[in-house]
């Protein structure tokens, strides 16, 4: 009787602590995917940035708002879609 309990608990360890490592897991990857967001959604609104500032310089002001709200729009879709990879990861696991 004690030694059934004892195997049961000791079942019981081994379970919880598998679920627990594979929970962490898909919640590191999903923390992963949403800083991989903010790093590439900030790079493609700096290139927004300097690609506008270049046509201000060649005097284009229409064409230099144009590719800065191009670059801001990437950058927030990169960041969405990071987003969702990182939604998709933690439901997965």
């Amino acid at each position: 009787m004690i030694r059934n309990g004892i195997l049961m608990a000791a079942a019981a360890i081994f379970v919880f602590t598998g679920f627990v490592s594979v929970s962490s897991a898909g919640e590191t990857g999903a923390k992963v995917e949403e800083m991989k967001g903010e790093m590439k959604g900030t790079v493609e609104e700096g290139k927004g940035q300097v690609k506008g500032a270049v046509e201000d310089m060649k005097g284009n002001d229409m064409k230099a708002a144009g590719e800065r709200a191009k670059g801001k729009a990437k950058g927030g879709a990169e960041r969405a879609k990071r987003k969702m990879k990182g939604a998709k990861e933690r439901v997965k696991e």
